[in-house]
């Protein structure tokens, strides 16, 4: 009845409704010119696109890109295979950004972006990534870039926000990580206001992986052998998210969190409501769209204390990541979800460069 009521009103489904009558907004957890042309019309106003993704989206839509490769690779005959994966993630970004500009020009900036990453493996380099950022911030007017909350990570986020580039914080799932990105960002925006640069179209946001926050505490209470009522494991992530978007809120930062990494439906239905992004896979929308789960304002409610209380009780990690003081910049690099993720996108950029040089040595 519900899915009915809605269509008579017009939408064309949940997250149609949520996109015309809330403020959280819905970005598309991939590049992928169909999936994201679909979400799209479903009221999705940004994109996301990392080494990752790419592998993906390569692998699912070969024949779409196999061309593309090989042009580059005419195109480029002194490049090596890294090189070229940078092209080629880059001309996917291109593509994606301008299914994305109505939008962009719709909301003058703070919606409608592609969310391009710099490079994984310049995590420790704040100097390199800061260069890769406005590089990446030529390729189109809407592109908004990722860098990793580490501490060559928030130096850089700093420096390229100065620049006029606008920031997404990735490889971040507490709330140390999540404030040290807004002052950051904060400091970048005072320096351009008191040049009198302008900021009126800047769009930053903060990620925090909420699925990776509850990976990791699955996987200490595993190797720990701590028993927990399993009902608290997947409300880490969550808690964390809606702890730091109150403090957003009362300190008044300049830029939204998102929310990413989806293991169940917690990690976007209960940030509905909120001045927030959620950036599920095409997949996930597509379950949401099908599920009876109800749209109202879940971003108010607040995360149970009892599970607060005992998630903190029996997991130290969660105690570093739910307290603002729990981690210092300099254990952002070392925190278990940070080692994990940066991990997998590292292996990612391996894996893409082999796929290109299959296609060299042919």
């Amino acid at each position: 009845m519900e899915k009915e009521r809605s269509l008579e009103k017009g939408y064309k489904s949940k997250l149609h409704q949520i996109s015309q009558t809330m403020p959280t907004a819905l970005w598309n957890d991939s590049c992928s010119a169909s999936e994201l042309s679909n979400s799209i019309a479903d009221g999705a106003v940004g994109a996301t696109c990392n080494p990752v993704i790419v592998l993906g989206v390569i692998n699912k839509e070969w024949a779409l890109w196999k061309g593309t490769i090989q042009k580059l690779i005419i195109e480029n005959p002194s490049a090596t295979e890294d090189e070229l994966s940078w092209l080629l993630i880059e001309e996917i970004s291109i593509k994606a950004a301008a299914l994305l500009k109505p939008v962009f020009d719709r909301e003058k900036g703070k919606n409608g972006r592609l969310s391009i990453q710099t490079d994984p493996r310049l995590y420790r380099n704040a100097h390199k990534m800061v260069e890769q950022a406005i590089h990446f911030n030529k390729l189109a007017p809407n592109i908004i870039v990722k860098l990793p909350a580490t501490k060559a990570g928030i130096e850089a986020m700093e420096e390229v926000t100065y620049q006029g580039v606008s920031v997404n914080a990735t490889v971040s799932f507490t709330l140390p990580q999540a404030i040290a990105v807004a002052e950051a960002v904060e400091r970048g925006l005072s320096r351009r206001e008191k040049e009198g640069k302008d900021i009126s179209a800047m769009g930053p946001v903060c990620t925090l992986m909420v699925g990776r926050l509850d990976d990791i505490l699955k996987k200490i209470a595993d190797k720990e052998d701590i028993i927990a009522n399993p009902e608290i494991m997947d409300w880490a992530g969550v808690a964390t998210m809606k702890k730091a978007y109150q403090i957003y809120t009362e300190r008044g930062y300049r830029l939204r969190l998102l929310s990413a990494a989806f293991r169940n439906h917690l990690h976007w239905s209960q940030f509905i409501g909120g001045d927030v992004v959620i950036s599920p896979p095409y997949k996930w929308q597509q379950r949401y769209n099908g599920s009876d789960v109800p749209i109202k304002n879940y971003m108010d409610i607040p995360v149970d204390p009892k599970i607060i209380a005992e998630l903190k009780l029996k997991f130290k990690e969660f105690r570093r990541a739910y307290d603002e003081k729990g981690l210092t910049i300099d254990e952002f690099d070392t925190f278990p979800a940070t080692i994990a993720t940066l991990s997998q996108f590292c292996k990612a950029t391996t894996d893409l460069n082999s796929i290109i040089r299959g296609q060299m040595l042919v």
